[in-house]
């Protein structure tokens, strides 16, 4: 869960954001991927804790669903108000961004107990492995995105775009291709200090684990999954704030080069986004009741 819902506070443009959304359905259906953090990707759990956790995410779904899934409706009833109407603008994708992250820490708060419980009941094997994992991380994403050439790193980051916009709006026509274009080259080496930052909030939930036991250990891991943003570096603070106005200012400059045709397609998608969250059974369940 926390992964998804992660990716919806970065949701500043109608890719990114739809990308994210589609893949709830898929994480509602497969327990074991909707963790507090990308914990499957870091940590080897024994069977009793697996059996201990699934129960946890049972509980968690059912809140989640519930209480939270009837404002994600409504978030993309709004979103779809603003396509319809072509009145996608900075300050509407600010307001969509504000609720998006409120509805994050407000998820992440929720799972914090049960994230700590499960962090206070690993071995000192399974911390290794956990931190030796993050290590393989931070080298895999180098070898990915700084390894490459600043040339190649533009080059890439335009050609995901593009492949994530043509997948919701249909084919780009020139103007929205050259504005992507410009969008990655503005970007510049953000991947670096994305990866440091990354590598930042690692070390410190390293620390925080190694000292599991002690009294202040529940804020600690509070701080790092609900306000991760008081932990950022200064240099990630102001990358992140420019890349998000960048981002901003893309989507707008793109819709309003977008046909009718474009902004059809995007409308049916974000609907089929919206059938597939109204059909989960918990929701129906919650507005039976």
């Amino acid at each position: 869960m926390y992964r998804w819902l992660k990716r919806i506070a970065l949701m500043l443009t109608f890719a990114l954001a739809l990308g994210a959304c589609s893949r709830m359905g898929l994480a509602y259906r497969h327990l074991d991927v909707i963790i507090p953090w990308t914990l499957s990707d870091y940590l080897d759990i024994n069977g009793e804790q697996k059996n201990w956790l699934n129960e946890r995410l049972k509980e968690h779904l059912s809140w989640h669903c519930t209480t939270q899934m009837p404002g994600y409706l409504d978030w993309l009833d709004r979103l779809q108000g603003m396509i319809a109407s072509n009145q996608v603008t900075d300050a509407a994708l600010q307001a969509r961004t504000a609720e998006a992250k409120q509805a994050i820490a407000e998820t992440a708060r929720e799972i914090t107990p049960s994230a700590v419980e499960l962090l206070q009941g690993l071995n000192d094997q399974q911390v290794a492995e956990m931190n030796e994992a993050f290590a393989k991380d931070q080298r895999k994403r180098e070898e990915e995105y700084l390894k490459p050439s600043l040339a190649q790193q533009i080059k890439e980051r335009d050609e995901r775009m593009q492949k994530r916009l043509t997948d919701w709006l249909g084919p780009l026509n020139t103007a929205q291709q050259q504005r992507v274009t410009a969008w990655s080259t503005t970007l510049g080496e953000q991947n670096t200090q994305w990866i440091a930052n990354r590598v930042h909030w690692q070390k410190l939930f390293s620390a925080a684990v190694a000292q599991r036991q002690s009294p202040d250990f529940p804020q600690r891991i509070e701080t790092l999954l609900v306000n991760r943003e008081s932990l950022w570096t200064p240099a990630y603070r102001q990358a992140f704030a420019n890349t998000e106005a960048q981002a901003r200012a893309l989507f707008v400059d793109l819709m309003a080069q977008s046909t009718a045709d474009q902004r059809a397609r995007l409308l049916k998608k974000i609907e089929g986004v919206r059938k597939d969250f109204s059909d989960l059974k918990c929701l129906k369940a919650a507005k039976q009741a």
